[in-house]
């Protein structure tokens, strides 16, 4: 593919978007911006999340993870269902019955002001992260493939791509999402499926053929026994099950979209019909992974050092223009998703948690909507910054460094939640933000010295579960008074 093809592939996808957003978001107001105005069909959202939660990091990033982890990921991914029945069963109720827009109000309630605001900060703190490395991976292969060919600074690129997104959610905002996440989750499918088709017609075999060439290739490997290993089972089962409760059931962007449909009742229909696609979906992202380094094995490529770089330079480069095309469109369907949703929670979270708009009596409708559009424009500048920053640092698949700092930034989340829920106490709320900072230095220090600390044991992503245990540690050592339970 020409450069030229890939940026109007781009540029069309991009105006079905905006053609989305101008049908969701006439006589759009600050209700419909942050819960969709309670209307939000939910199967709806359950299929359109698929592509929020997966976003260009599974995409691009899990199929590269294949050579060195083989389909361990997928016991990840069975954690998973474990975390998406808490979240329905027990979570989802909780936040339905206290009418919240953002999750964290909960925290204020239960604990108090700095158990709220250290619950807000943390969010903020992991989605500018997580969003910033889900965008980097299209805006890097945009920067790689068409913008270094015209010889466009990196920075100029994100810029382009963050100016898109923020005009596209600016006005609409959830209930805008909800759709174009739909859109997209459709396009990001066929690209899976229409790629796996043309690398298996490419070597001149089936899938019934390249099924059975897969199951007996070392990358389909997915249970590990050695506990010392990070693929280890049990590390991964764990890892996955509370991963998907603080990457979902904690996390004001997914929760947010979950939130905006109309009932109880119908958002845990939503939950349960979503985990049953994510399962399946997450398969074929890694038989897609395995048919990728089959395909380099038999052609003679040489696998690239940062593997993320394996399924769009095979697509691109080896597969012919329409294999490209479908490609492109496929991570931008993926990337999308991940970004807008980013920053309309970030939106959300710093109006509500910290500004208190939802509260504020002493400004009318317009002046909240402008407040929202300055709040809305920084974080797309935080964003931009960070996404920068990331491309000089980056040194290894951007999924494992996603789950990685997840571990850090999610856990204290994971122990305020669970005290809360779980402890009759209340807690001496003005020292909850030393225990929520303590809690991840004390994990560095026991992730980087565990081979010496544990007998040559190694932390793998069930350092989140960790952290969460400390920080419960910590605000058990802060309890007051019983409060009824």
């Amino acid at each position: 593919m020409n450069p030229v093809t890939i940026l109007i592939t781009f540029l069309a996808y991009t105006v079905l978007l905006f053609l989305v957003t101008w049908i969701t978001a006439r006589r759009a107001t600050n209700r419909t911006f942050f819960i969709g105005n309670k209307a939000s069909p939910w199967f709806v959202v359950a299929y359109g999340m698929i592509g929020a939660s997966m976003s260009g990091v599974t995409f691009m990033s899990v199929p590269g993870w294949v050579g060195s982890t083989q389909f361990s990921y997928m016991m990840l991914v069975v954690g998973y269902i474990f975390g998406y029945t808490v979240i329905a069963t027990v979570l989802m109720p909780l936040y339905y019955r206290l009418n919240l827009t953002s999750i964290y109000s909960y925290l204020e309630t239960r604990f108090g002001f700095w158990s709220y605001k250290s619950g807000a900060f943390y969010f903020i703190l992991s989605r500018v992260i997580g969003a910033s490395f889900r965008m980097f991976l299209i805006v890097n292969v945009l920067q790689v493939f068409v913008f270094d060919t015209w010889n466009i600074p990196f920075g100029v690129t994100v810029l382009i791509f963050i100016i898109l997104i923020l005009l596209y959610t600016f006005k609409g905002g959830i209930k805008t999402i909800i759709w174009t996440d739909t859109i997209q989750t459709t396009f990001m499918l066929l690209a899976l499926v229409f790629s796996i088709g043309f690398i298996i017609q490419h070597l001149g075999s089936s899938l019934p053929a390249m099924s059975a060439d897969v199951i007996h290739s070392a990358y389909s490997k997915m249970v590990f026994s050695d506990w010392h290993d990070k693929r280890f089972i049990l590390k991964q089962l764990l890892s996955g099950a509370f991963i998907a409760i603080v990457m979902t059931g904690l996390d004001q962007e997914m929760m947010q979209k979950n939130l905006s449909i109309r009932s109880l009742k119908d958002a845990q229909k939503n939950m349960f019909t979503f985990t049953g696609i994510m399962v399946f979906v997450n398969f074929v992202i890694l038989f897609l992974g395995a048919v990728l380094f089959i395909y380099t094995d038999r052609v003679g490529i040489k696998v690239p050092a940062r593997t993320d770089d394996l399924f769009p330079m095979i697509a691109i480069q080896y597969l012919g223009p329409v294999a490209g095309m479908v490609f492109l469109v496929g991570l931008i369907s993926a990337a999308y998703p991940s970004a807008d949703g980013a920053l309309t929670s970030l939106t959300t979270c710093f109006s509500i948690d910290f500004l208190g708009l939802d509260k504020r009596t002493d400004l009318d409708e317009r002046q909240k909507k402008r407040v929202r559009y300055l709040v809305h424009i920084s974080f797309a500048i935080i964003l931009l910054m960070v996404i920068v920053v990331f491309r000089a640092i980056n040194d290894r698949a951007v999924i494992d460094k996603l789950f990685t700092i997840a571990g850090y930034t999610y856990g204290p989340l994971l122990g305020l939640y669970a005290f809360g829920l779980f402890m009759p106490y209340n807690v001496k709320d003005r020292w909850v933000p030393a225990v929520v900072i303590a809690s991840p230095v004390l994990c560095y220090f026991l992730s980087s010295y565990s081979d010496v600390l544990f007998g040559g044991y190694k932390f793998g992503f069930e350092l989140l579960l960790v952290n969460g245990i400390i920080t419960f540690a910590g605000l058990f050592l802060l309890r007051v008074k019983s409060i009824k339970f």
